[in-house]
């Protein structure tokens, strides 16, 4: 316990925040050819399904993201499961493109201007990644699919241009072209940053082909199938709050450590003239009420006498 504090003056204390990115891959191999489906897990209630980086039934097993497919009330007509695809279709809107000014759920709009009234995206395979993978949020312009057809599905130039007017934060336009090419011109879908949930137009898979007709479980082994490979860069992010604590020539020369003193004598001394000295091994934050809240170590002794002053950076992350 300290015997004699110092206040920390507001130019001794700064705030910094850093983004660590960490690559992802979610290669075709795990999600439609390793485990022979042993790491599908499907539900009772067909909504989606789950993607884990192990048998299912292993206890290192990891969930990884989640598929499903929903389709918007403007498509007509007796489908397999008719319900359910709407209620995930609706529920995915409401959270990731909200409500319009007359109160009305919006449909995915697809170069995501939802002022202009422009083509629309009415089925959609839902790619939800399991927080695990996505931390606090993925990072733009990283975002890669590819496909057996052998399209390539990329959010190209996001980080410097996305789209701001979802409830869900930001999110960036989803571009195809063939393998080897370079395109921005064909927009397919959307990737939404915060809540990692990458939302494609189903003509992107088996030709095109509506999947209207079939089951929800059925449309997500389709797209498992035509998996080839998927990439992109997580973000976390990291704040900090920095103290610079200041020892001056004539202070902490001294050590409240009871070993400091031997007979009444200090031990570092070796005649009584010398002058006062101390080691410095911790660091301690405190309360304005004095109450100890954080302590630092330091990775060797400092020596400290009046002849020197120091100043030791401490970091608090959160």
């Amino acid at each position: 316990m300290a015997t004699v504090f110092k206040n920390l003056l507001g130019s001794d204390v700064a705030q910094t925040r850093t983004l660590l990115h960490e690559a992802v891959p979610i290669t075709g191999s795990i999600v439609s050819g390793t485990y022979s489906g042993s790491n599908i897990k499907n539900y009772t209630h067909e909504m989606f399904q789950s993607v884990y980086d192990y048998p299912v039934l292993s206890a290192s097993s990891n969930h990884i993201f989640d598929i499903t497919y929903g389709y918007a009330s403007s498509i007509s007509g007796a489908f397999t499961q008719n319900q359910k695809k709407l209620n995930i279709y609706s529920q995915m809107s409401q959270v990731l493109a909200g409500y319009d000014i007359n109160g009305n759920v919006r449909t995915f709009d697809l170069d995501g201007n939802y002022a202009d009234g422009g083509t629309t995206i009415d089925e959609c395979v839902f790619l939800n990644y399991a927080r695990l993978l996505t931390k606090d949020e993925l990072r733009k312009g990283e975002y890669h699919l590819s496909l057996s057809s052998g399209l390539d599905i990329q959010d190209a130039g996001a980080a410097a241009s996305y789209k701001v007017n979802s409830p869900a934060g930001e999110y960036g336009l989803l571009y195809t072209s063939s393998a080897g090419t370079s395109s921005t011109s064909h927009v397919v879908g959307h990737i939404y940053y915060q809540a990692g949930i990458a939302v494609l137009t189903s003509s992107l898979f088996v030709g095109g082909t509506s999947f209207t007709s079939s089951n929800i479980t059925g449309t997500c082994d389709t797209v498992r199938s035509e998996w080839v490979d998927n990439d992109f860069q997580n973000t976390t992010e990291l704040n900090s709050t920095i103290y610079f604590c200041r020892a001056n020539p004539n202070e902490f020369n001294y050590s409240s450590n009871p070993t400091y003193i031997s007979g009444s004598k200090i031990r570092v001394k070796q005649v009584s003239t010398d002058a006062p000295l101390s080691y410095i091994t911790t660091i301690g934050l405190y309360s304005a009420d004095n109450e100890l809240v954080a302590v630092a170590k330091l990775s060797e002794p400092i020596k400290k006498t009046d002849s020197n002053a120091l100043t030791l950076r401490v970091r608090l992350d959160y």
